[in-house]
């Protein structure tokens, strides 16, 4: 990773490059793959390292199914050109949710963050009656269900303090992270009915070089706009880490369903990574806020104890992003809203 890739293609061949657990979970594994929610900004990612993984595994004819509704009809031939089958399907539709083939192995990724605030209607239906529609159907599957650390409530910042554990009961800040323990509820009452073996897969910030927490501080610094440091700390883990993880869960599937915490093993100051990045984009960070006593935070140590620590360190994450906006590289467009403190995305 001496250069940053320019291309969509050549970044996704970067975040997909399978890890040898990966490899090792996909070879122990019998039947075919679906990812759920493929069209996100993480599914394309998990998708093509799940094709990779088998085929570096020797399944060549195992098969990957990427499910969306694919409103983007260059989506599903970038998907194509990587191995993966397309399949569109509106998850809302139970008719449609019936068609879909039969599969050992299932990413649950879909679902809706952004626009909660002004439709929360869109949201429930996204988030907890589609995956009543995916559990029924999929009452056999291994089943990973992305979640998020959002289910927590904040933990203070000071000290060792490392954040919620999976043992942490969940909060209901704003009306996302109440959908998100709706998703995971559903999805349990299915797995006790039925016997379904899941693992909730508690995810604390995803980041590659087109969107993310490190992106939006970055680009807040190149453009030489005041950053909100009232949320203090955060964590974060490189997308081919989590994917790989994601992958490595299929193994830890449970019955009750497992919950995990997924994200990197430091607690990062928001001030601190910014006053980091200003050499690298050669500009002087700005602040505005003052940090508070308590935050969203994560400790993964259970993930790290299954799968080891991650590959890519935060020094070579925050390199590759400045690089890459210093090349002009797009972005997604996605704001993370990492500084808001209220639930409301």
């Amino acid at each position: 990773m001496s250069q940053p890739p320019k291309s969509d293609h050549e970044i996704e061949t970067l975040l997909s490059q399978p890890t040898p657990g990966a490899v090792a979970t996909v070879r122990a594994l019998n039947g075919d793959f679906m990812v759920l929610g493929v069209g996100g900004k993480m599914g394309t990612s998990l998708a093509v390292m799940l094709r990779r993984a088998l085929e570096a595994a020797g399944k060549p004819t195992a098969k990957v199914y990427g499910v969306s509704r694919f409103s983007r009809p260059e989506a599903k031939a970038a998907l194509e050109k990587f191995g993966i089958i397309p399949v569109a399907c509106d998850l809302a539709d139970a008719d449609q949710v019936a068609q879909l083939p039969e599969v050992a192995n299932i990413e649950y990724l879909a679902g809706q963050k952004f626009g909660t605030d002004s439709a929360p209607d869109e949201t429930w239906i996204q988030n907890t009656v589609v995956p009543s529609l995916v559990a029924k159907k999929f009452r056999a599957a291994r089943i990973v269900v992305f979640s998020t650390g959002c289910v927590y409530p904040f933990t203070p910042t000071t000290g060792d303090n490392r954040g919620a554990t999976e043992t942490t009961p969940v909060a209901f800040l704003g009306e996302y992270a109440s959908t998100c323990v709706g998703r995971e509820r559903v999805f349990t009452h299915y797995a006790r009915k039925s016997g379904t073996k899941q693992l909730m897969y508690r995810l604390n910030y995803a980041v590659e070089l087109r969107y993310g927490v490190l992106v939006d501080i970055a680009t807040r610094v190149l453009a030489g706009e005041p950053i909100d440091i009232t949320m203090g700390y955060f964590n974060c883990i490189w997308q081919g880490d989590a994917c790989a993880r994601a992958i490595q869960c299929l193994e830890h599937v449970a019955n009750p369903p497992k919950l995990l915490n997924v994200t990197g093993p430091e607690k990062l100051s928001i001030r601190g990574i910014a006053e980091k990045f200003g050499p690298l984009l050669g500009c002087t960070p700005r602040f505005t806020g003052t940090e508070a006593d308590a935050a969203w935070l994560s400790d993964a140590s259970e993930s790290v104890r299954l799968f080891g620590p991650t590959t890519v360190p935060l020094d070579t994450m925050m390199r590759l992003v400045a690089d890459y906006l210093r090349a002009g590289g797009k972005l997604l467009g996605k704001p993370t809203h990492f500084e808001a403190r209220d639930g409301k995305f």
